[in-house]
């Protein structure tokens, strides 16, 4: 497939599953990812938080390549007010599954697309309600040594095996596995930074 943007796009993360979205609609990226401490971030509302650490990545990369949009996301799990991020441990993992076992939660993925020398910058988040099965001790322990949970926000990865914890999602699928393409898609579009 050819490349459908007519302008530098620079992805703000490492993630294998943003590459990928984006890759598989044709939009050819860089990747740099950003190292932004996010413990610098307070805390006012999840959409809010998801949104500022999207735009603090891009700004962190921003400086290095002035001329080009950045692309900056973020994706945090949210359950009972409690925001999840990725765990650092077997048992934190296991303390994260069990807070979402047989209930529902949010997903937020906040994204900023900026663009130092046009002045130029948007940011959103986008919501998507998941609802988790009944998990017995020994699915969440099965599902913990896959290995899967560890790089993921809420110990859990929807487009992997993941998926089996999963009964029900509400909204966009593609922003639980960490980018709502549709609406970037869109912002690509209305920046004309892809034409279609």
């Amino acid at each position: 497939m050819e490349s459908i943007n007519n302008k530098k796009l620079i992805l703000a993360s490492k993630s294998p599953r943003r590459k990928e979205l984006l890759a598989n609609l044709g939009i050819n990226i860089e990747i740099f990812p950003s190292n932004l401490n996010e413990e610098i971030v307070v805390i006012k509302g999840p959409d809010e938080y998801a949104k500022e650490l999207a735009f603090l990545k891009a700004k962190n990369i921003a400086k290095f390549y002035p001329n080009s949009w950045i692309l900056g996301a973020d994706t945090i799990v949210v359950v009972r007010g409690q925001i999840l991020g990725k765990p650092k441990s077997k048992s934190h993992a296991a303390q994260m599954l069990n807070k979402l076992n047989n209930c529902k939660h949010s997903v937020f993925t906040g994204f900023c697309l900026m663009n130092v020398k046009e002045n130029k910058f948007i940011k959103k988040a986008v919501e998507t309600s998941v609802y988790f099965k009944y998990l017995t001790h020994q699915e969440i322990n099965w599902y913990i040594d896959t290995g899967e949970p560890y790089d993921k926000a809420g110990a859990y990865g929807i487009q992997g095996i993941g998926a089996v914890l999963v009964k029900e999602i509400s909204g966009s699928y593609s922003n639980v596995v960490g980018l709502p393409i549709c609406e970037v898609f869109e912002e690509l579009k209305n920046l004309n930074i892809i034409q279609i």
